[in-house]
């Protein structure tokens, strides 16, 4: 008799894109839709300066 393998469930998308969410302090996450169904979860993260740095390397 064989067993039916049970694979762990994968995690939802929405639980993808909480962990996305709360792991950066700025950026934006997008969600790709395929066929009604969410087949992707991109996350960009932006690394901000602070404002005098970014005058530093203007050059004032």
């Amino acid at each position: 008799m064989s067993q039916a393998r049970t694979e762990p469930e994968p995690e939802s998308w929405l639980d993808i894109v909480k962990q996305k969410v709360e792991a950066m302090r700025f950026g934006s996450v997008q969600i790709v839709v395929h066929e009604g169904r969410v087949t992707q979860v991109e996350s960009t993260e932006k690394t901000r300066l602070p404002a005098e740095a970014a005058a530093t390397a203007r050059g004032k």
